[in-house]
C-alpha cells in the first residue's frame, strides 16, 4: 500500500490533513469514549496529541492511498492533450494544407489552442 503524497484527506469536522503527514490511525473503542461522530484517532506528524475524526479509519486510509477520481481524470486528460499535440506537431506542412483545405480543419489553430491549454494547466 502506497500513500499518495500531498493529497488533502478529510477526517471530518471540517478538518483536512495532508496524506503524507498522517502517521497513524486508531479506531476509538466503544468503551473508551467513542461518542457521536467520534470514530478514529488520527496521529499527525509533528502534533503531540492525536485528533478525533468523525470518519472511520478504513475510509481515511482509502483516501490516503487513492487519488480522487477528479485528479486521476484530469491527469488522463492532460496526458491525452500532450499526446495529441505531439502527433499534430509531426504533421508536415503540405498535409496540414490539405487537411485545412479539404477537411476545413486548421491544425495550426488546434496546435496553438492545445499549447495554451497546457500552459494554463502547468
Amino acid at each position: 500500500m502506497r500513500i499518495e503524497k500531498g493529497l488533502m484527506v478529510a477526517v471530518g469536522y471540517g478538518k483536512y490533513f495532508r496524506s503524507d503527514s498522517i502517521v497513524g490511525l486508531e479506531p476509538i473503542e466503544e468503551e473508551g469514549g467513542r461518542g457521536p461522530g467520534q470514530r478514529t484517532w488520527v496521529y499527525i506528524q509533528g502534533v503531540p496529541e492525536p485528533r478525533i475524526a468523525s470518519r472511520t479509519e478504513g475510509t481515511i486510509l482509502r483516501d490516503m492511498v487513492t487519488q480522487p477520481q477528479e485528479v486521476t481524470r484530469a491527469q488522463e486528460q492532460y496526458q491525452l492533450l500532450v499526446d495529441i499535440l505531439e502527433t499534430v506537431q509531426e504533421i508536415e506542412p503540405m498535409l496540414r494544407t490539405i487537411v485545412r483545405e479539404q477537411g476545413h480543419w486548421d491544425l495550426d489553430r488546434l496546435e496553438r489552442r492545445i499549447q495554451e491549454t497546457l500552459r494554463v494547466e502547468e
